[in-house]
């Protein structure tokens, strides 16, 4: 039992560290953290429902999610092949196109839960 709880413990700290590397690294992810702390912000601005605000932290960690695993294909890619292959661009191209999906969506449920708030802000 020991020996397994030291190696939870080991996956946990390899796994924060993956998240560390990538807030300091990747602007992306840094771009991402400061719009989901406007999110939640908002959120707590506008006091959405518990509903609204179990989507908008799925739709957070999602795109948190999606990041990573971009950021990790183009590493793969580039560790596989450094010269210009097609196969490589495709990977990068559907790895990032999938980050564009979830930022689309993430847009859609900004849109849908904080639009009726906003409009009534500035209406008045």
């Amino acid at each position: 039992m020991r020996e397994a709880l030291r190696k939870h413990h080991i996956s946990f700290k390899n796994a924060w560290a993956g998240i560390v590397w990538a807030l300091k690294t990747q602007p992306n992810f840094r771009v991402h953290a400061a719009l989901s702390l406007l999110a939640l912000g908002l959120a707590r601005y506008f006091n959405i429902t518990k509903s609204e605000t179990i989507v908008i932290i799925f739709t957070i960690i999602l795109g948190f999610a999606a990041e990573m695993i971009n950021t990790s294909l183009e590493s793969m890619t580039d560790l596989i092949t450094t010269e210009w292959r097609q196969e490589a661009k495709r990977a990068k191209d559907v790895a990032a196109g999938m980050m564009l999906l979830v930022a689309i969506g993430a847009v859609a449920v900004a849109v849908l839960i904080f639009g009726p708030h906003i409009v009534d802000l500035l209406s008045g």
